[in-house]
């Protein structure tokens, strides 16, 4: 079996930043077993496997080096990146990818890649010791989607900190993620997937489809800036609607390359 495969960092417009995810374009799903590996292989957060059914629908499954996981935002953006600009160019300007979470889509506007995600629900949690024994900070607020939420009072606790990431495997929550208001920017976060086999996702669409909510009720406005605080740093330029979160952002193609296996 042989297949091409894109590398691309997303939500950056700068090679080495944003986060990395590799993007496979395939005619028919390889095995699970095969997809988990390639993932193993790459070590990216994330990596892609895309099949086409026509010019604007394509079916879309991420894999991480840990496993299937049912939302990825920064890998769904590489792979629009990769159909309008290397595979396809010119056939669409949207593209609908049929996934776990359900139909989403991706828009071309002009060097963006919009994407509406759906937006998580947010519960308050109490906040533990637990969690500051994890963040090595205690958070001022925490809230549980299908991630956790923990919210701190200034972006420099974001910046600097050094979590415990065999603690934060026993908290709650698929990924761990950390916010604060910036001083440019509405928002600043980190994102930490040790469950996953991923210590820190470098820009998490996911983990922002529950830190726009938070913000966008916090702040009392729906459009967000946010940026990513993580080493290859990154910017997502977010909209809340409710029932979903619209995340933009830029994308630059690394390497391609083809799989013989």
């Amino acid at each position: 079996m042989s297949m091409k495969m894109y590398v691309v960092d997303a939500f950056t417009d700068e090679l080495f930043q944003g986060n990395p995810a590799a993007v496979c374009l395939v005619q028919q799903w390889p095995s699970d077993e095969l997809m988990k590996n390639i993932a193993m292989e790459n070590r990216f957060s994330e990596t892609a496997f895309a099949i086409k059914k026509d010019d604007e629908n394509y079916d879309l499954r991420w894999f991480t080096p840990g496993g299937e996981i049912d939302l990825c935002g920064h890998a769904t953006l590489a792979t629009g990146y990769v159909i309008f600009n290397v595979a396809a160019p010119g056939n669409s300007n949207t593209i609908n990818f049929k996934t776990q979470s359900g139909i989403l889509k991706v828009t071309k506007k002009a060097d963006l890649y919009e994407m509406v995600f759906p937006a998580y629900e947010l519960k308050k949690i109490t906040v533990t010791n637990e969690m500051t024994d994890a963040f090595g900070i205690r958070p001022i607020e925490a809230y549980l989607g299908r991630d956790l939420l923990a919210v701190f009072s200034n972006e420099q606790e974001i910046r600097n900190m050094q979590p415990d990431f065999q603690k934060l495997k026993k908290l709650d929550g698929l990924l761990q993620n950390v916010t604060a208001p910036g001083t440019e920017y509405d928002s600043v976060s980190r994102s930490f997937g040790p469950k996953l086999d991923v210590s820190e996702d470098p820009v998490c669409g996911s983990g922002h489809c529950h830190i726009v909510p938070y913000w966008a009720k916090k702040l009392g406005k729906n459009n967000i800036v946010a940026f990513q605080a993580s080493e290859r740093t990154g910017k997502l330029y977010c909209e809340y609607h409710g029932e979903t979160v619209n995340l933009a952002g830029h994308a630059t193609i690394y390497s391609t390359g083809q799989l013989d296996i």
